[in-house]
């Protein structure tokens, strides 16, 4: 076998770029930060950055949310480190000229989680806020203040994810805290569609696939009215049937 030459080949890097979602004031808000560096200095970004020598893509995104946010990831193999948000890899980003500064290619990941406070910036990152996803997605002309890198390219292809999974798993579930009533469950899915949905048909859905939802006991009046039963995510993960999206 021959010796193999670094040099011989161009260089490039491989960074996470986190599509961080979350439900507060009945809309769906992206997580987004300011950029503090160049390029696109000053401009609106998704969260992210370079993947260390010695760490995997997993391990880069939970560090970057971290690091940037002050979010941690849940981890599915320590059911005692309580509830984080949900972290999947979404998409692989590699256009040759989506980086000025040099090939980069990017591992995007699709961040989930309730109701969250404001987050801190860090990293390069000089603040961070979240947004709703109508106004970061209405910028068509990137160029001129839109978000930076092909971040908005991303962002949308996330929403869609999302849009799309909780059709048929649980994923909505992970915008909700641990106990939740049925309703706050269908104005999850109400934010994340942008639709109204029938409250009585919406309630024998998610209750009719057996396991979907378990009574996490007890009640609440946090929304107002009579008191609502709660509920936490059960053991199914497929939602069967299917809830489908309505067209709009």
């Amino acid at each position: 076998m021959s010796p193999y030459d670094p040099s011989a080949y161009p260089p490039f890097a491989v960074t996470v770029d986190l599509v961080v979602l979350t439900v507060r004031r009945h809309a769906l808000c992206a997580l987004v930060v300011r950029r503090g560096e160049q390029p696109f200095q000053g401009r609106w970004a998704l969260p992210g950055g370079f993947v260390r020598g010695d760490e995997d893509l997993s391990a880069a995104a939970a560090r970057e949310l971290a690091e940037e946010t002050g979010l941690c990831a849940h981890d599915p193999a320590d059911p005692g480190a309580g509830n984080g948000a949900h972290l999947e890899q979404l998409a692989t980003y590699g256009d040759p000229k989506r980086d000025p500064r040099m090939r980069v290619v990017s591992v995007a990941h699709l961040v989930l989680a309730p109701d969250l406070p404001a987050p801190r910036a860090g990293g390069d990152a000089n603040s961070a806020r979240w947004a709703p996803i109508d106004e970061l997605l209405a910028v068509q002309d990137e160029a001129a203040a839109g978000l930076a890198f092909d971040h908005a390219r991303i962002l949308a292809d996330g929403v869609e994810r999302a849009r799309s999974k909780i059709e048929y798993s649980s994923l909505a579930t992970a915008f909700c805290p641990p106990a939740f009533t049925v309703g706050e469950l269908r104005r999850v899915y109400e934010a994340v569609w942008g639709v109204a949905l029938d409250p009585r048909n919406f309630h024998r859905k998610v209750t009719g696939t057996p396991g979907f939802l378990v009574p996490a006991g007890g009640t609440t009046t946090r929304q107002g009215g009579r008191p609502a039963q709660l509920f936490r995510a059960g053991g199914a993960t497929l939602l069967n049937p299917p809830m489908l999206r309505p067209e709009i």
